[in-house]
């Protein structure tokens, strides 16, 4: 682990911010792992496990402490109070689960840690949702790039494995989006 201390570093600075895009540096220090860079597995998902979860539980923070204001504001508008009521009625409706969702929603993790807070969800249900969440997003993503770096070990093939992956997940999610986009315009009289 000579000299891989920065990328722990990295992944904290990276992982903390909701709206920074991160996966293509998890998966790229997972291939590091997974090739033999000198990075510890454990390290690679405790650390941004941990950082992500103190990102959501600021964000939720902020929300609870703008409660107040951003509730007068959005209320001098019905259609921005319309959009709060459908952000917040699934927390409220569902709880953790709901939570654990909107992690996985473009731009979701911040405006639904977000909307938790001014809603007043509870935090150790928004801590425990936040946590499961991060540790599903981190291990897959880690575990994606690690296990690319066990296939590919020669030359600088690891450093293209997380580029590569998070460009096979957005293509999934943008099929899957265009899927249902049809079946939903199927349905439309």
């Amino acid at each position: 682990m000579d000299g891989g201390y920065w990328i722990y570093a990295a992944l904290v600075l990276v992982t903390v911010p909701p709206m920074v895009p991160n996966s293509a540096l998890l998966a790229g220090a997972g291939a590091m792992a997974g090739s033999g860079g000198g990075l510890s597995l454990p390290l690679l998902l405790c650390v941004p496990l941990v950082a992500a979860t103190l990102g959501d539980l600021a964000v939720f923070s902020l929300g609870r402490k703008a409660r107040r204001p951003a509730m007068a504001w959005l209320s001098r508008d019905s259609r921005r109070l319309t959009a709060m009521e459908r952000l917040s009625g699934p927390l409220q409706r569902y709880g953790v689960p709901s939570v654990i969702a909107v992690r996985f929603v473009p731009a979701g993790r911040g405006l639904g840690a977000l909307t938790a807070g001014l809603v007043g969800f509870p935090v150790r249900s928004f801590l425990l949702g936040a946590a499961i969440a991060e540790a599903i997003f981190v291990s897959c993503t880690v575990g994606l790039g690690y296990a690319g770096g066990r296939l590919v070990t020669d030359g600088p093939a690891p450093f293209f494995i997380g580029p590569a992956v998070s460009l096979l997940v957005a293509g999934a999610f943008l099929t899957a989006q265009r899927i249902r986009g049809r079946q939903v315009d199927s349905r439309a009289p």
